[in-house]
């Protein structure tokens, strides 16, 4: 692609550099893509279909006119933070209706701010439940602080209050909540005991962006809040992203949280800028990290983003279907329900059993579901399984003990179907082999 004519360095050029007019600037983007870059690129998104030779022949064609475009277009200034990134984060402010939102590589590293605002130092303690992907107990192994896991509630999946509160102490800085599946956790019960604790909350909403609870966002009624826009989510950015929301004064921070402490505000001498620490609930210096998200992240979770009801409806459409389908199914249990103004994103479909009435437990039905071709995965391994943990100095066997409904639900109680742009002729094949394995069990076969 040729070069930008003109006098004046880019206004999308790089933060550092952008320095005013200038007849040689600065440009951000060091080595520009080029027509070929483009077009590898868009063959990646777009791969050959069921007829290869007619791809090839419509590859061929878009990619003269790729050339013909390059040969009238500058060329992209800025690739990362820049006018996208800030976009997304003002239309999910919106969404949202928080006061502070920032997007990210991805939702770890937006925990990681999270914990450390809360004030999270080594010693200290935080509540997850034991059901959740790693990267919820991540930084707290990093910097050496106690993960403790309180128990899930057998019919959600989530953190049950009631082994919540047992497991708090002196040391607890920080709740964890998970809506796992995107289905609510029971926020009020949540918040009614960390208030009471001064302890702070994050969700852990990474399967739930678009859910409410009670007609709240997920993802806004705790101190901090985030989502995972990772591949696999309702939306994503291609392939990562992540959003960290708050609304309290210190979400001020997240922009230098997000990115190494620069701070434009104030400059030290003969430079661009200072670098600065952040400052905890508590008032004390906590070290930033660079978690910066690329523009073309930032895009696509617009373009996503901007069809996240109809994406949130066809997947409700499939779980409503799937419940109707296997609804007074001796064996199978239902669904957890919805209250006023509480609904969920429908990221995954919650699959439970009676092991007594269907006469055998999940990993049998499991057995049979696979044979079928009907893909299905628990969401997620007891993280007090993992080797990580034990390297850690935890013990996998007494942590067991204290959450009796995490072993008897993931060993013998539930999995997950999937809820992706499933066909009508899939989702009724899903319903009709889950019926069918169902009954063969009872039947003891």
């Amino acid at each position: 692609m040729r070069p930008v004519k003109g006098k004046k360095a880019s206004s999308g050029g790089d933060f550092r550099y952008s320095a005013g007019p200038a007849r040689v600037p600065w440009h951000a983007v060091g080595e520009p893509f080029s027509q070929a870059d483009a077009m590898s690129i868009l063959e990646f998104l777009l791969p050959p279909g069921e007829s290869p030779a007619k791809y090839r022949r419509r590859l061929g064609s878009v990619r003269r006119a790729v050339l013909a475009l390059a040969r009238e277009s500058g060329r992209a200034t800025k690739l990362t933070l820049g006018k996208q990134v800030e976009q997304a984060e003002k239309e999910a402010r919106r969404f949202l209706k928080v006061k502070h939102a920032c997007y990210l590589t991805n939702w770890t590293a937006g925990m990681e701010i999270g914990y450390k605002l809360s004030g999270l130092r080594p010693g200290d303690e935080v509540i997850i439940p034991s059901i959740t992907f790693v990267a919820t107990m991540a930084y707290p192994l990093l910097i050496g602080a106690k993960v403790v896991f309180a128990d899930v509630d057998p019919r959600t999946l989530n953190l049950d209050p009631r082994y919540l509160e047992r497991k708090i102490t002196s040391r607890t800085r920080v709740i964890v909540p998970v809506h796992v599946g995107g289905f609510p956790c029971d926020m009020d019960r949540i918040m009614s005991i960390a208030r009471r604790r001064d302890i702070y909350v994050m969700e852990d909403a990474a399967h739930g962006f678009g859910a409410t609870y009670k007609g709240r966002q997920l993802g806004t009624i705790g101190h901090f809040g985030g989502y995972s826009f990772h591949e696999v989510k309702n939306i994503n950015s291609l392939g990562e992203g992540g959003l960290l929301v708050t609304n309290l004064p210190c979400g001020e921070q997240f922009k230098k949280a997000r990115f190494l402490g620069l701070d434009f505000s104030r400059t030290i001498p003969n430079w661009l800028y200072d670098v600065s620490a952040l400052e905890d609930r508590f008032g004390r210096p906590q070290a930033p990290g660079n978690h910066s998200a690329t523009e073309i992240q930032g895009l696509a979770f617009r373009l996503q983003f901007a069809r996240i009801q109809k994406i949130i409806a066809a997947r409700r459409k499939a779980a409503a279907f799937l419940a109707s389908e296997l609804a007074g199914e001796p064996g199978l249990l239902p669904p957890p329900k919805e209250g006023r103004g509480t609904r969920s994103s429908c990221h995954l479909y919650l699959l439970r059993v009676d092991p007594r009435t269907l006469r055998a437990d999940i990993q049998a039905l499991k057995a049979k579901l696979s044979r079928k071709g009907v893909t299905q995965i628990p969401h997620f391994g007891p993280l007090y399984k993992f080797d990580i943990v034990r390297k850690f100095g935890y013990d996998p066997k007494a942590i067991a003990k204290t959450c009796p409904n995490t072993e008897e639900v993931f060993n013998h109680g539930f999995t997950h179907l999937p809820l992706y742009p499933l066909t009508g002729q899939q989702l009724r094949y899903m319903a009709k082999a889950v019926k069918e394995s169902v009954r063969q069990l009872r039947a003891g076969k």
